[in-house]
């Protein structure tokens, strides 16, 4: 079984977000990025499966500039196997994204595409259900669990009413979340062999696809800052300043 793991740079999840004076959007000068927490999930799994004999090849494709092979290169050190870079200096909304994987699914054949749910910059949680979508292909979105057999995916959902199983037939989508695994750390004789896996260098021209933005950024604000609590001496007088408030 070969998988396919579109990986995202995205800012650090630790990094505060500032946003330009102009308000056209997140300011990314000097800025720590990384890959996108929801992807390192799912390069964890793809390499989880090959660890135990289910997977036999594990490719990372990244969607960004120059400075998104090392995103790549996180992956390999994490055990994939080699690389695919799409390089675009502009922001690829998910349709874009997703036309884009829906090329190189045709021409690398996976038997499965693991992908965060979301990416933690745009937070859309549209392309795994666009590519599925555009492939015909069955999907298991919010997984918290993948079982891969007999050309058959197990994908345990998280739901607003508790865990929901669903059985797809390969090939297939499957959208990670967060309770899935816990992705390692790459080691540094890892980190060292990465460097030597191989990267493939394409344009989004080599694939005939057309990303040109759909949608306007009209405004980016920051969040409004909340107001400092307060203390109150008792139960009574919390009781007392509710009702005032008129939020009891």
């Amino acid at each position: 079984m070969k998988v396919l793991v579109p990986v995202k740079r995205v800012i650090d999840y630790n990094v505060k977000v500032r946003v330009k004076s102009d308000q056209t959007g997140v300011d990314l000068a000097n800025v720590k990025m990384s890959m996108n927490p929801f992807d390192e999930i799912s390069v964890e799994e793809a390499v989880r499966m090959k660890e135990a004999g289910t997977a036999t090849e594990v490719v990372a494709v990244s969607i960004g500039p120059q400075q998104a092979q090392e995103t790549i290169r996180t992956a390999l050190a994490m055990g994939a196997d080699r690389g695919i870079l799409i390089k675009t200096d502009d922001d690829v909304e998910p349709l874009g994204v997703a036309k884009l994987l829906a090329k190189v699914v045709e021409e690398e054949s996976p038997d499965l595409v693991i992908l965060g749910k979301q990416a933690i910059d745009d937070d859309s949680n549209q392309t795994g259900q666009m590519l599925g979508a555009l492939l015909g292909w069955p999907q298991g979105t919010f997984a918290s669990e993948v079982k891969a057999e007999g050309g058959k995916v197990s994908v345990t959902r998280e739901v607003d009413g508790g865990l929901q199983t669903v059985a797809l037939e390969g090939p297939a989508i499957v959208t990670t979340d967060l309770r899935l695994n816990e992705p390692r750390y790459a080691s540094l004789p890892n980190i060292m062999k990465a460097k030597k896996k191989p990267i493939d260098m394409k344009e989004p021209g080599d694939y005939g696809v057309d990303i040109s933005p759909r949608l306007t950024v009209v405004k980016v604000t920051e969040p409004p800052v909340r107001e400092a609590g307060e203390k109150v001496e008792d139960v009574a007088t919390l009781v007392e300043k509710l009702k005032t408030a008129g939020a009891v």
